[in-house]
Parts: C-alpha cells; sequence; structure tokens
C-alpha cells in the first residue's frame, strides 16, 4: 500500500493549478512537489501552426524575457509564420497588378469609344 502524502498549500482540490509531483526524499519520506504548468507554443495568428524560434514560456516569463527573443527580424515576426507571410506578400501583390490589369482595360475601352 502506498504512503498517502498532502498539500503542502492551503488549496486542497486536484485543480489545474494544484497538481503534483511525487518525490522520495533522502531520508525516505514521500512527499508532494507542486508542479508548474506546461506552456504552449506560439501561434501563428492566420494558420495556427507553432511558430519556430519563439521560446514557449508562461505569460509571466515571456513578459520578462528580452525583445528580440519574442520575435523574428521578418515582417509579421513573432505574429505570423513565413508561409503565411509569403501568402500574404503574394495577395498583394497579385490584388495590385489586378487593379493595374483594370485600368488599363477601363482606358482601352474608353478609347475604343472615342474613337467611333
Amino acid at each position: 500500500m502506498s504512503n498517502r502524502v498532502t498539500y503542502r498549500r492551503k488549496l486542497s482540490y486536484n485543480t489545474k493549478s494544484n497538481k503534483i509531483r511525487l518525490v522520495k526524499t533522502p531520508g525516505g519520506k514521500l512527499v508532494a512537489l507542486h508542479t508548474k504548468k506546461n506552456a504552449s507554443k506560439v501561434k501563428c495568428g492566420d494558420c495556427g501552426n507553432a511558430l519556430a524560434g519563439i521560446p514557449s514560456l508562461r505569460p509571466r516569463e515571456f513578459a520578462q524575457i528580452s525583445k528580440p527573443q519574442k520575435s523574428i527580424s521578418r515582417a509579421y515576426g513573432g505574429s505570423r509564420c513565413a508561409t503565411c507571410v509569403r501568402s500574404r506578400i503574394i495577395r498583394a501583390f497579385l490584388i495590385e497588378e489586378q487593379k493595374i490589369v483594370k485600368k488599363v482595360l477601363k482606358s482601352q475601352v474608353a478609347e475604343s469609344k472615342g474613337k467611333k
């Protein structure tokens, strides 16, 4: 039969913030160590994939690290993944090209009406 252990903090319920790990001390006693929550990876705002190059830390720890560690030196670095940034740039370029084509077609139609 295993030994019973008690929580070391006041909260007496098995909640997400009150998880423990059982550890045997050198003296042979079984004690409860409170564990920290696992940090989730920073996700891309568009596709939801984890961002590479950014550490996964709890919010308070993440706020305490320096700015270069929180982002990547690229447009939308630390917010969007490289694939989504690439697709955004291509989309913007194609929209601009489409506007130019519409403008040219409109001017050609106007010229053809003017000649008639």
